[in-house]
């Protein structure tokens, strides 16, 4: 099957999520990062969703998965190890038009959730169909390799310039090209910081900050 892939803005918004253990601790937590208001449905949770749930991160129903758990949902995750309930759960939300997801089993999800590469705000997705999560896994293993932390640095410096760019002009694409070719990524991965600057001064005529 062809997902079409997409970043979206859940901050703010009811997510919920039906299970309690280790597995939907994972999208649980996933979901808290991205600013999600999280709802979570299991008559009991594990440690780490209990610590969250007393620091008041998410909210726990503690009571079997009910239709009406979903009303007013961005979207629902099923990870429970119970095919029946998983199966009301894509049902439910299929009928009320809510996008859904249901762990390891694609043919009950409206969605997918990829292998993902984080670095800061940079974020690199690996998808493959729901033909091989081995695969995925080993594309993200190296992905992780060849891109390293200074891509979050360098992707927060290129944000910082974006603001000062005319995009009529192909300003941005004349200093993504010059920065690179001038060494700031190296400068960046040898966190020489003064050289870094430097190069973005001579370029752009722009300070950026290095947080």
């Amino acid at each position: 099957m062809k997902y079409y892939p997409v970043f979206w803005e859940i901050a703010g918004k009811k997510c919920v999520v039906i299970g309690g253990g280790d597995v939907a601790e994972r999208k649980i937590r996933r979901l808290v990062d991205c600013g999600a208001k999280v709802y979570v449905i299991s008559p009991l949770l594990n440690e780490g969703l209990s610590l969250l749930k007393e620091k008041n991160i998410i909210s726990h129903i503690a009571k079997e998965y009910s239709v009406e758990n979903i009303y007013g949902a961005a979207l629902v995750i099923g990870a429970t190890d119970d095919e029946k309930i998983n199966a009301a759960v894509s049902h439910d939300a299929k009928e009320r038009g809510i996008p859904v997801n249901i762990v390891d089993d694609p043919q009950k999800c409206d969605f997918i959730l990829p292998s993902l590469v984080e670095r800061g705000d940079l974020t690199i997705a690996i998808g493959t169909g729901s033909n091989s999560p081995a695969l995925a896994r080993y594309l993200r293993e190296k992905l992780e390799k060849t891109y390293g932390e200074e891509y979050a640095v360098l992707n927060n410096i290129l944000g910082q310039l974006r603001a000062k760019m005319d995009k009529n002009s192909g300003t941005g694409k004349s200093w993504f090209e010059k920065l690179l070719a001038a060494g700031l990524l190296d400068a960046i991965r040898h966190q020489d910081n003064e050289t870094a600057r430097k190069i973005v001064r001579d370029i752009t005529g722009q300070e950026v900050r290095f947080d």
